[in-house]
């Protein structure tokens, strides 16, 4: 399956004091390097965020404008970037994927099948995971490229991507929901959630 990957690096991490997410540890892996290996085979990459110092030969950055505009408006960026870098090239699909989930390869692994399966899914404008407990996660989904585009500009036209979320960038969109293994989704956002999933600050 061809697909060009967004990664969402940025955020203020309030709730952890302000230490980035994407640098937090898991299994020996930094959060974002384990969501660049969960997109694994995009043909191309975009890190969208501050500075996430070295990254792989090939992967973008760029920020969302102004920063910490909020997800929606990172979206956006990280889909202008991947234009501009690919062109008429850019791939049917994108996976827009967080970095502070640290099981997101299962998430992701679970959503190529189902799209990879030609099912009632895959002719949607996207597929998004979902918890077994029915708690739905955006930002771990693919989505049509063309149909993400349009949902930007429409945002955009409408209302302003600044401070919007992803169910709002997604509204119009008939994305489905695909059941993903339990912990696929689960998310850092405080410390508590931290010391739960196992996950530490570097050097700790």
């Amino acid at each position: 399956m061809q697909f060009d990957a967004l990664i969402l690096a940025g955020g203020r991490s309030s709730r952890l004091g302000g230490v980035p997410k994407s640098q937090l540890m898991y299994d020996g892996a930094t959060l974002l390097a384990r969501s660049l290996a969960a997109s694994a085979g995009a043909d191309a990459a975009v890190v969208v965020g501050p500075d996430p110092g070295t990254l792989p030969p090939g992967v973008l950055t760029c920020r969302e404008e102004p920063a910490f505009a909020g997800p929606a408006a990172a979206i956006a960026a990280g889909v202008a970037a991947l234009d501009r870098h690919r062109g008429p090239l850019r791939a049917p699909v994108t996976l827009v994927l967080a970095c502070d989930m640290p099981k997101a390869l299962e998430a992701v692994a679970a959503l190529q099948l189902v799209l990879s399966g030609g099912g009632p899914e895959a002719a949607a404008d996207g597929v998004m995971a979902v918890s077994p407990d029915g708690r739905k996660q955006p930002l771990a989904g693919f989505y049509g490229t063309a149909a993400l585009q349009r949902a930007v500009d429409e945002l955009e036209n409408s209302g302003g991507l600044t401070g919007a979320s992803v169910f709002a960038l997604l509204a119009r969109l008939d994305v489905r929901a695909v059941t993903v293994p339990a912990g696929a989704t689960d998310d850092v956002d405080t410390w508590d959630d931290a010391t739960a999933l196992g996950v530490s600050r570097q050097g700790s």
